[in-house]
């Protein structure tokens, strides 16, 4: 299966710490969907800001997401998750309402929703807890990787929700939602995960 998204990826060249590199294309030319939508290159700052002083995006800003759940959706991983929106970025911390980076969240929401324990690094997340899985087969819970660094490593997780919507640690506006086709989130990724289920 990995072996079928294994493509050159033309803006950032990825690769894991294993010793046997993977490289690939960017999201929007590997997901058979629309163009993405116009937008910068890097994420637009005027949406989804912090709340100063506190943690969480008000009710408002959450139903303007357009994440409508269904029966089937878990609705524990959206309760946890949206309590986390708005916690200010912070390096090797993972303190909701205070301070977190991405993978400190993943890790915490992991064992809060599902009871299973992550590792602390985004990079060994994907090679040790993860399966790599196909873009069409992402749904929630599942991982989205990225490599944002320009090192050519893994640098960055989030945690996919639905409709191309994903939550996490942005080191410039702290917890966040955003979109998988918006373009910086587009050529920076890397690779779906799926979280194995044995502890």
């Amino acid at each position: 299966m990995a072996a079928a998204i294994l493509l050159s990826l033309p803006m950032v060249s990825c690769h894991s710490t294993k010793s046997n590199t993977h490289t690939y294309r960017p999201y929007h030319e590997r997901r058979n969907r629309s163009a993405a939508p116009n937008d910068d290159a890097t994420p637009n700052d005027d949406i989804q800001k912090p709340v100063p002083g506190g943690y969480g995006l008000v009710d408002e800003k959450w139903a303007a997401l357009d994440i409508k759940l269904g029966r089937h959706d878990n609705k524990k991983l959206y309760k946890e998750l949206k309590s986390w929106l708005g916690t200010p970025y912070a390096h090797a911390c993972q303190n909701k309402g205070v301070g977190t980076d991405c993978s400190g969240m993943v890790m915490v929401v992991y064992d809060t929703v599902y009871g299973i324990k992550l590792n602390r690094n985004s990079a060994k997340i994907l090679e040790q807890n993860c399966r790599v899985i196909q873009l069409d087969d992402l749904r929630e819970g599942d991982l989205v990787f990225f490599c944002t660094s320009g090192d050519g490593r893994v640098s960055h997780v989030g945690i996919y929700l639905k409709d191309n919507k994903f939550v996490h640690a942005s080191s410039s506006r702290g917890v966040v939602v955003d979109d998988l086709r918006q373009n910086y989130y587009a050529t920076h990724f890397y690779a779906a995960g799926r979280v194995n289920t044995h502890k």
